[in-house]
């Protein structure tokens, strides 16, 4: 779309593979961030994480660690990183300085008594529900900003007004049916995933794999622009 000068000069002036000091200092007053997985098959997911101010740890300026909360149990972010460790973060600051931050790297899950025997001093949560099962520890990979174009810039509502139900099993409290997809489903078969193609040997390989798959695939897009040796109407990607 013409606009690989923009991305250049933006990896080469905003792109870190690591936390500087103003980053770290903006994740430890961060209270919720968004999470990016997949799983083995590329198959996405998002959520929303949240506690209070420093709950996603900044243990130096390559490791980032935030704790795994009682859920619904589905683990879906948990299983896709069991499968494959990649993830994207996503911080934005709605209250203060409206802008956002992105963190993307490997991981891995941690138990809770294996993370306080090697940081000792980490506070233990009071909140009932809000006691940490496991860690998730991030090796930050890319760091860069979110710009704070169309961020709105949103209000804090008072304590006594939010009501927060942490680790509550009550259904009203979590939201209930608000979707109505309870309701749909009294006929329906239980859900089952689509069977899946086996994973091609080149995204077993990595990295590596994926660079070697999309070089090919360019080669063979400039074979066949070549090829044509005019120009025409766009038709769609695949040919």
């Amino acid at each position: 779309m013409g606009t690989t000068g923009r991305a250049d000069r933006f990896y080469d002036e905003q792109v870190l593979d690591r936390l500087n000091d103003r980053m770290r200092e903006f994740v430890g007053r961060q209270e919720m961030f968004f999470l990016a997985t997949a799983d083995r098959h590329g198959e996405c997911d998002s959520t929303f994480r949240a506690g209070p101010p420093g709950f996603l740890q900044v243990l130096d300026e390559k490791t980032l660690m935030y704790p795994e909360y009682r859920g619904n149990g589905v683990l879906a972010s948990l299983g896709n990183i069991e499968e494959n460790p990649r993830l994207g973060i996503l911080m934005i600051d709605f209250l203060r300085d409206r802008i956002g931050l992105h963190v993307n790297g490997m991981a891995r899950l941690v138990p809770d008594e294996e993370v306080r025997a090697a940081h000792p001093g980490l506070p233990v949560d009071p909140v009932p529900g809000r006691r940490a099962q496991l860690w998730v520890e991030v090796t930050v990979e890319e760091a860069y900003i979110h710009c704070a174009k169309h961020i709105p810039h949103l209000q804090k509502v008072p304590a006594q007004q939010r009501g927060r139900a942490w680790g509550t099993d009550d259904h009203k409290r979590k939201g209930g049916d608000f979707f109505g997809a309870a309701a749909e489903s009294a006929g329906r078969p239980p859900y089952d995933r689509p069977a899946r193609e086996a994973i091609p040997a080149w995204a077993e390989e990595g990295s590596e794999g994926w660079r070697r798959e999309a070089e090919r695939a360019l080669a063979e897009a400039r074979r066949r622009d070549a090829a044509a040796n005019t120009r025409q109407a766009f038709s769609g990607w695949f040919r």
